[in-house]
Order: structure tokens, then C-alpha cells, then sequence
């Protein structure tokens, strides 16, 4: 398998009857609503460049309020997790 290489999907390429095509809105088009605002989405070849593309994403679009909600659900969930297992706190404390 390695050898020959990753076989590529069919595409889907129905074209209706009496179905004028006039430009880029086809109603027929399978497009994702948000592909347009994605960098991460096309052709990247390899893992390399699929990192590198995310990367890119992730520092230009860097969202501070996001990513501190996501430390304080992070910081709940861990301490609910030690409450859980009866952890003992009074080991960090002289």
C-alpha cells in the first residue's frame, strides 16, 4: 500500500437535466458552510504540511478570552477529578 500511494476519493459530479449553470452558487454544490474562513482545509501534502498550516492558523487567530476559559475548565475539571479520588491536599502544605 505504501508503495503505490493513497488512493483518491471519487468525486461527485451530478449534473442535472435542465439545470442551467450560471456560476458558483449551485444549489447542487457539496461545499462545508465554513470552508471558506478555514486555512487548514485543501490540499496539504503530508503531516509536515498539515502542521504547518495549523500552526499558522493557531498564531494568527489566537483568542486570549478562549483560551483562558479553557484553563479554568481545564483547572475545575482536575480538581473535581481529585476530589473524586480523595486526594489529600495537606501534603503540599508544611
Amino acid at each position: 500500500m505504501g508503495l503505490i500511494g493513497k488512493r483518491k476519493n471519487k468525486k461527485y459530479s451530478y449534473q442535472p437535466r435542465y439545470f442551467e449553470h450560471d456560476g458558483e452558487n449551485s444549489p447542487f454544490s457539496m461545499e462545508h458552510k465554513f470552508d471558506q474562513f478555514r486555512t487548514t482545509v485543501g490540499d496539504n501534502k503530508g503531516l509536515k504540511g498539515k502542521f504547518k498550516t495549523a500552526w499558522a492558523d493557531l498564531r494568527q487567530t489566537s483568542d486570549k478570552k478562549a483560551n483562558r476559559r479553557l484553563l479554568i475548565i481545564i483547572a475545575v475539571l482536575v480538581l473535581i477529578f481529585l476530589f473524586i479520588i480523595e486526594f489529600d491536599l495537606s501534603i503540599f502544605y508544611a
